[in-house]
């Protein structure tokens, strides 16, 4: 099998690749295809495109391996690898032409279930700032070749918090209602609209801490080992894996602090 830098070197060429051509795809205008959850949960032709090149890239590199992303049909392939992959994180801001969108690409051990699967490797890129996060298993994380490191020792009033909201009136309400709560015992929220780039500005130092509920295995696989190579603790509420019902990235010192806010007001 390759090794896990070996996979991380593919990977950081297959997300640059498909953010060129995102971009370039972009400036030739963007509507929406369709949507999913709800009429605001959207999807574009540009995503479908995009996740089209990358799997066809793949296929080149690794035809034995996998594949699951978020607009096609998942394959189980026969290596035991599969490639985890969001073509576009941030399609509203994508819509929008705000630059904080991504590419997200990691390559797990396993299938196609969050929980049986670990990532070996990750790259999360954002075409239009230019900036290349990736990480391997063991080795580390970088933006461009800086390595990178969380911030250490801040405490829970001193952080500053990204989060996400979904796209389903049920959720959003909760999600308000806990971002309500957490506000005043927080140094500031930080709504950026890609959870991949939230969690790998985690990594960077830029943002103290992420937590959201409603993502997707696409949504964290890369960004969420950026962060964890970078120091971070990744879970969710009372010891349970960070995933749907909740993923939390943040120091170790800083992690339990969060938890417990957030466990006092979450309604799941």
């Amino acid at each position: 099998m390759a090794s896990h830098m070996e996979l991380l070197e593919i990977a950081a060429t297959v997300a640059q690749r498909a953010g060129g051509f995102a971009v370039d795809r972009r400036s030739h205008g963007v509507s929406v295809a369709e949507t999913k959850s709800s009429p605001i949960d959207i999807v574009t032709q540009v995503d479908r495109d995009t996740e089209s090149l990358i799997r066809g890239i793949l296929a080149d590199y690794r035809p034995d391996d996998g594949f699951y992303g978020e607009e096609g049909e998942a394959d189980a392939g026969s290596s035991g690898l599969t490639w985890v992959v969001d073509p576009i994180d941030g399609t509203v801001n994508f819509l929008y032409d705000i630059p904080a969108w991504s590419v997200s690409v990691a390559v797990v051990e396993g299938g196609v279930d969050p929980s049986t699967w670990t990532v070996l490797a990750g790259a999360v890129v954002n075409p239009v700032a230019g900036e290349l996060y990736t990480a391997a298993a063991g080795e580390g994380a970088w933006l461009g070749d800086r390595p990178l490191h969380v911030n250490d020792g801040v405490e829970l009033d001193r952080a500053l918090v990204a989060t996400g909201f979904g796209y389903v009136r049920e959720r959003k309400e909760r999600q308000g209602r806990l971002v309500a709560e957490l506000l005043p015992r927080i140094r500031d929220v930080r709504r950026i609209g890609s959870a991949a780039l939230d969690l790998s500005a985690v990594g960077a130092g830029r943002l103290d801490a992420f937590y959201e509920t409603g993502l997707n295995p696409w949504d964290h696989a890369a960004g969420g080992l950026v962060a964890a190579e970078a120091g971070a603790r990744i879970g969710g509420i009372g010891g349970a894996p960070g995933g749907a019902d909740m993923l939390i990235a943040a120091p170790p010192s800083l992690f339990d602090q969060l938890e417990r806010a957030i466990a006092e007001h979450w309604e799941a």
